[in-house]
């Protein structure tokens, strides 16, 4: 049996003078990159450097929408309507696209980030939300969700294709969800453990989660982050190790 697999990871996150991430050189090792669209991270000079860095390596570009929130990062918890959530994307998405159309570039997909993200992974009125403005917008953009979560269900139902989304570096609970980033355990520290999660992902469809339970999981994109200490060298490593456990790593527009 042949496997494949799409690499990821969020990009663009820079701001004003602030310089986040590994960007140029994780390019060399991902198939598509999620780059912030100015409300949790990134501007304007960011996000055209960074599309163009993409384009150069031939990465699959998507539109990272996110909370406005530049103090949180994103990652803190907002409570907005439906019609709110909608337009935040549309908005988001739109603004990415315009230096993608503008440097001669597609739009492969959309990815929610962080609170966002993990919000809608359940809650069934929120993705509802962020897959219509997807569509919206364009009816040919790969959703990204978290695997078997509730946007990649929204996603369906409304006729998008959709990418099961699973964590090089973050621990499960039994439910196939994230643990906390306020939990000690969140983050997996070991790369070798790390990696090991991975293709076990991609080739059993199964991860542990941090209590010991066997979890049922679809890798079709592995994310990664750009902005650790040893970030690069992560990249560096699993692509390695997926090419020589004979998984394709392909941008999501590409599979089979």
């Amino acid at each position: 049996m042949k496997y494949q697999v799409d690499l990821n990871c969020d990009m663009g996150e820079s701001f004003g003078a602030y310089k986040m991430g590994n960007d140029e050189e994780i390019l060399d090792f991902v198939t598509s990159a999620n780059i912030a669209c100015g409300f949790h991270a990134g501007d304007p000079s960011t996000m055209r450097k960074t599309v163009k860095l993409a384009l150069e390596k031939g990465v699959g570009i998507g539109a990272h929408p996110g909370f406005q929130d530049l103090t949180g990062f994103g990652r803190r918890n907002m409570f907005v309507s439906p019609q709110e959530a909608y337009e935040l994307v549309v908005y988001q998405i739109g603004a990415l696209y315009g230096f993608v159309k503008s440097e001669g570039g597609v739009m492969q997909h959309v990815k929610p980030h962080g609170a966002l993200f993990n919000m809608a992974a359940t809650d069934a009125a929120l993705s509802e939300a962020i897959a219509e403005a997807v569509y919206a917008v364009n009816p040919e953009l790969v959703l990204f969700g978290l695997s078997g979560s509730e946007i990649v269900k929204a996603g369906e139902k409304i006729g998008l294709r959709t990418a099961n989304e699973v964590f090089s570096d973050r621990t499960y609970q039994a439910d196939g969800t994230l643990t906390s980033r306020k939990e000690a355990n969140a983050l997996i520290t070991d790369t070798d453990a790390a990696i090991g999660q991975v293709v076990r992902m991609v080739k059993e469809g199964m991860v542990t989660s941090a209590d010991g339970k066997e979890v049922t999981i679809q890798a079709d994109t592995v994310c990664i982050h750009g902005d650790g200490v040893h970030a690069l060298d992560f990249a560096r490593r699993i692509s390695q190790t997926l090419k020589t456990s004979e998984i394709d790593i392909r941008k999501i527009s590409e599979f089979k």
